[in-house]
């Protein structure tokens, strides 16, 4: 990795100093955070405690930021002549049962110990870390977007966890809708065609959907539940509900197919002679949108770094609401491999990574890319123009 002059070596330098120096805090709060998963939503003590710990450092806290609870934002350098607005995303987000599965504690304390080897450096930008909860569910990422709130960014960047390490991730836009079918009871024995059996048109439209399938894209998916069909097996069904979600790499595309979708709803409610309403009843989820000179520049420093990269796999991809945000500013989401083999998140054995002995070296080096992504962004400022470019020209 080629650094251009010796004011750049030595805020690299400073950083890698700090990081060393603030690691076991970073570490500590992984732990706590592993050992005592809040779900989405309930990151009550999680944030209380990132706040403490940006407080104890000097960075002012602002609790339940963007109206959003249990989130927070934390200036950690501030330049404002320099024109750079830069933000470290940190989530801290469990999942039911099964705990840290998505390795939020361990992301979250990588964001805010780069965030806090950085302050008070005299970076010449601004550089804020945003505590981003309920990513999980709601998506809350989505809120702080549609109010503005990373318009004025430059760059946003969090490191996510994984089982590879990977320079970019791609995300699928992601729509939510409940099915819910009206009929007509009746006895489903002794006077069956007096009634309208809203579970026929939930099956029918099930059937609809399996068989559009064929006329999208093939990356598209379509996946959903039956959650209610009836109440006794000898009354026709007054009432049944499903819920779908649907998914494309692209989110015009997606828009795009929506009402092909919901016919099939429609026609399955005509062709039962029940109704059907239909409910969108989580955020819509985009895409990622990539920004090549980004995403060159953590190739760079994960090569220096000596991190072997795997390219991530769209056919596998999920969705995430830093999407969202990258239609707003350049986003950039890579991943750190915590553990050797192919251990998918979202289970207990990859929530076991979190707590493993290699997991506190992966947060050291989480907030070295973070550092040294911000610092060669604020001294090489060609990098910081193509990632603008990059932004506005997609």
């Amino acid at each position: 990795m080629e650094i251009r002059n010796e004011s750049e070596r030595a805020a690299l330098d400073a950083a890698r100093a700090r990081i060393e120096e603030l690691a076991p805090e970073a570490a500590a709060l992984n732990r706590w955070l592993a050992e005592n998963p809040e779900i989405s939503g309930e990151e009550r003590e999680a944030c209380e405690r990132f706040c403490a710990l940006l407080e104890a450092h000097g960075a002012a806290a602002e609790r339940g930021f963007c109206g959003v609870p249990h989130a927070f934002r934390a200036r950690v350098c501030e330049a404002p002549e320099s024109g750079i607005n830069i933000g470290i995303l940190a989530e801290y987000d469990a999942l039911p049962e099964i705990g840290h599965a998505c390795g939020h504690c361990a992301s979250g304390s990588l964001s805010l110990l780069a965030a806090l080897a950085l302050h008070g450096s005299g970076l010449a930008a601004n550089v804020d870390i945003i505590g981003t909860p309920d990513e999980e569910l709601n998506g809350r990422k989505i809120d702080m977007a549609k109010a503005g709130v990373f318009d004025k960014y430059d760059f946003v960047i969090m490191i996510h966890m994984d089982s590879k390490n990977k320079i970019e991730s791609k995300f699928l836009a992601l729509s939510a809708f409940r099915y819910n079918f009206r009929g007509a009871p009746a006895h489903a024995s002794s006077c069956p065609w007096e009634g309208r059996n809203a579970l026929n048109g939930v099956t029918l439209m099930a059937h609809a959907l399996d068989m559009m399938r064929q006329h999208v894209r093939p990356s598209t998916r379509i996946h959903g539940i039956i959650t209610r069909g009836g109440e006794a097996s000898n009354i026709v069904p007054e009432f049944a509900s499903a819920e779908y979600l649907f998914r494309s790499p692209d989110s015009r595309y997606l828009a795009e197919i929506l009402p092909k979708l919901h016919d099939c709803a429609r026609g399955a409610a005509l062709a039962t002679q029940t109704e059907v309403e239909i409910d969108e009843f989580a955020p819509p989820f985009d895409s990622m949108k990539p920004n090549p000179a980004g995403t060159a520049l953590l190739g760079e420093i994960y090569e220096s770094l000596g991190l072997p990269v795997t390219e991530d796999d769209i056919e596998r991809a999920g969705s995430s609401d830093i999407g969202n945000v990258s239609f707003r500013c350049a986003a950039f989401h890579p991943t750190l491999s915590v553990c050797d083999g192919d251990i998918p998140a979202h289970t207990r054995e990859f929530a076991a990574c979190m707590k493993g002995e290699r997991i506190e070296k992966v947060i050291k080096t989480g907030a070295r890319v973070i550092c040294e992504m911000i610092i060669r962004s604020v001294y090489e400022p060609e990098r910081l123009e193509a990632i603008r470019r990059g932004f506005r020209a997609s």
